[in-house]
């Protein structure tokens, strides 16, 4: 068969995932034939797309969520300095694409915006306190600040201090190395570099109906396309379901063992966007504060600068909400339909054990204009309605898995589930995701393609492409500064405070 019917690789959905992965494995293996499967008219137009994404460098700089107070009263870290090594891989692999000219311009994607965490309240003054102490051990959070003083926080970030009770007890940290990253503008920008490579090809407006494994071991794909209404069938060796919410039914329908018993929870987003230029101007960091009692971890609260398309944006939330579908464009009977005998328990479990969430999002969804004005009035003391309006972000389906205790769990992060013999995977969940997207496709590297890569060829290439590979950053400090440095000078951010 030609190139066009039986590709090496399928990739379904254009979004960062697929993106990072179709990188990797056209730079370690050239000849390798790509077919991409794009449901939407366009690239990244789901959860990658800048007002959909989270937008920030996930680095576990500022988000609270990742450390934990533990019962002892100690802080929980290991997460935060997974998190933040992997963001440094993901730099890592940018500044080589940037090097080598596949991406051309750093400030298209990713800039330099502060990092910072803002409390209020004695008990929780003193859990920003400990969580300082405890991530500055580590050379990853090198430099970062802590500050309970409220002139210092007024320069840092005059918007959330103007009209405060002076009384009022507060702390902030604040790390200049954070980012704010358009993970849309990113994707464009690697699948243009992949499509201009011989053997790939991408399908707008094409949808993956069904899929199922030969006796050979290929796949059968059978795929749609939305324009005309035609279906096509092609076969392949390796595919790849980074749909996002729409990676749950497709999983579900290669009836791989592996993929049993999951399910899917999804939970929606709305932004509050600053209208007023004037404010805009007078905020220039990511703040993230404590998520509320019951609130899922995506809903922390931050008030966001972000670069959009080159223009500065203010947001604010995001308000949480829940909704069937499993993505923004996707079908209300998108949760019903993923409902099978094999994950029927772990789920029905999980929505038992989470019935106060359940609560929390549909609140959230009855929320008057009122409330929202009163939660961003908690970062903005001065804030007014009129210079914000609503807008819906994207849609994220938490993971539900099976567990023995429990029956199912529900979990917040990102599950790669991939078959036994290695020819299917499949990314499910959201946060961090994005942000640490090399990270994860370098595990879906290691469980899918073993033998290619234990070639030398492919451990070297891997080593040109992320310095670091195969060491971990959190244990060696002089690798640490050494790639960081590269990096930010490459992608043009600052180093370690000072512009570069």
């Amino acid at each position: 068969m030609s190139p066009k019917s039986a590709p090496d690789i399928v990739l379904i959905g254009a979004g960062i995932m697929s993106a990072t992965l179709g990188v990797l494995l056209k730079e370690l293996q050239p000849e390798l034939t790509i077919e991409i499967f794009e449901r939407l008219d366009v690239i990244a137009g789901e959860s990658s797309d800048a007002w959909n994404n989270a937008g920030t460098g996930h680095s576990a700089f500022c988000e609270l969520n990742y450390t934990p107070e533990k019962a002892d009263g100690s802080i929980e870290t290991n997460k935060a300095l997974k998190i933040a090594e992997s963001f440094e891989v993901s730099k890592e692999f940018w500044s080589f694409l940037v090097q080598e000219g596949c991406i051309k311009s750093p400030g298209d994607f990713i800039q330099s915006v502060p990092h910072m965490s803002f409390v209020w309240g004695a008990e929780n003054v003193e859990y920003l306190k400990k969580r300082q102490q405890a991530l500055e051990s580590n050379h990853l959070f090198k430099g970062m600040q802590y500050s309970e003083d409220p002139a210092v926080l007024s320069e840092w970030m005059p918007l959330v201090m103007d009209g405060r009770d002076p009384a009022e007890k507060v702390a902030a940290t604040r790390m200049e190395l954070g980012t704010d990253i358009n993970f849309g503008a990113l994707t464009r920008s690697l699948i243009d570099y992949l499509t201009e490579q011989d053997g790939v090809s991408l399908n707008l407006n094409h949808e993956v109906r069904d899929l199922e494994q030969d006796e050979d071991g290929k796949w059968r794909l059978t795929v749609k396309n939305m324009e005309t209404g035609k279906k096509r069938k092609l076969f392949t060796k390796f595919v790849f379901i980074g749909a996002g919410g729409g990676s749950l039914p497709l999983l579900e329908k290669s009836d791989i063992p592996e993929g049993k018993g999951f399910g899917g929870f999804p939970v929606s987003g709305q932004w509050l966007i600053c209208k007023n230029p004037e404010i805009v101007e007078r905020h220039a960091a990511k703040v993230y504060g404590k998520a509320s009692v019951g609130a899922p971890p995506m809903s922390v609260p931050h008030l966001d600068t972000r670069m959009i398309d080159g223009k500065k944006a203010l947001l604010f939330g995001p308000y949480a909400g829940f909704s069937t579908k499993f993505l923004k464009k996707g079908s209300w009977l998108d949760l019903p339909k993923s409902i099978k005998f094999n994950n029927i328990r772990p789920m029905l479990a999980a929505g038992l054990d989470n019935l106060p969430l359940t609560k929390y999002l549909i609140d959230q969804v009855r929320q008057s204009p009122e409330e929202r004005l009163e939660a961003l009035q908690a970062f903005l003391p001065k804030a007014k309605m009129e210079d914000w309006e609503l807008e819906f972000a994207g849609q994220r389906v938490q993971v539900i898995k099976k567990d023995h205790e429990h029956g199912g769990v529900l979990e917040f992060g990102t599950e790669v589930v991939s078959a036994a013999d290695g020819s299917i995977a499949a990314l499910l969940g959201a946060s961090p995701g994005a942000s640490t997207a090399v990270s994860i496709m370098l595990e879906l590297l290691d469980r899918c393609f073993k033998e290619e890569l234990a070639t030398t060829a492919w451990k070297d290439k891997l080593l040109q492409m992320i310095p670091s590979y195969g060491q971990k950053l959190s244990d060696t400090p002089a690798l640490c500064d050494q790639v960081r440095e590269w990096s930010n000078t490459v992608l043009e951010l600052k180093t370690q405070g000072v512009p570069a």
